[in-house]
């Protein structure tokens, strides 16, 4: 179905401005920054988007969608539950070269910044979150009644485990620009999800 101009018009302010507000936050991203990017007026963003938060908040959704596209990209790859726990964790490793959004995880950025008045911010940053974690949870109990992982593993610590090491390793990063340090991490994460496999 052809998307409408007004369609064409958001869609290209969000994949424009999606960068710049995983990169400098709600508060760092000026209107200024907005219409340079898009070079469209001010009066052309606000008539399709109420605000900068809603701007802000489809670019998030956006984000999301691309950060966890780059995961399910790899894990699809995979048939066997083992390969595809490992899928959800290959991605963050330097190696990969993961065509991750530019900025870094747009579920942390969100929530570094989300207080009282950033509400949507933080529930659609955790609403991803949580919905990463289920796959991961998912995974693990296909594996477990395939007979792949043990069967006393518990899905749901195992992968907030791997999910707190991934962005542990992102904000380690970000942190000290040690490739090595962040990858080290990583590392963990695949020890973690090796240590519920039979026969590894």
């Amino acid at each position: 179905m052809k998307q409408s101009k007004t369609d064409r018009t958001r869609a290209h302010i969000i994949r424009t401005t999606a960068a710049i507000f995983n990169k400098k936050g709600y508060a760092g991203t000026s209107i200024k920054d907005i219409t340079e990017a898009t070079k469209l007026t001010s009066g052309s963003i606000y008539g399709n988007f109420a605000n900068k938060e809603d701007v802000a908040l489809a670019a998030l959704d956006y984000n999301i969608t691309c950060f966890c596209g780059v995961l399910l990209k790899e894990v699809n790859k995979h048939k066997n539950t083992r390969d595809k726990l490992l899928g959800f964790i290959t991605p963050f490793h330097s190696s990969a070269r993961s065509p991750f959004p530019v900025g870094g995880c747009p579920m942390v950025n969100a929530l570094k910044e989300a207080d009282d008045t950033l509400e949507r911010f933080r529930k659609k940053a955790g609403e991803g979150m949580l919905a990463w974690k289920r796959e991961l949870v998912s995974i693990i109990d296909q594996g477990i009644t395939e007979g792949g992982f043990k069967p006393d593993t518990d899905a749901v610590k195992i992968a907030t485990h791997i999910v707190a090491l991934c962005e542990y390793g992102t904000l380690m990063y970000s942190a000290t620009k040690s490739i090595k340090q962040a990858d080290e991490i990583i590392d963990m994460a695949m020890d973690v999800a090796k240590s519920i496999m039979l026969n590894p």
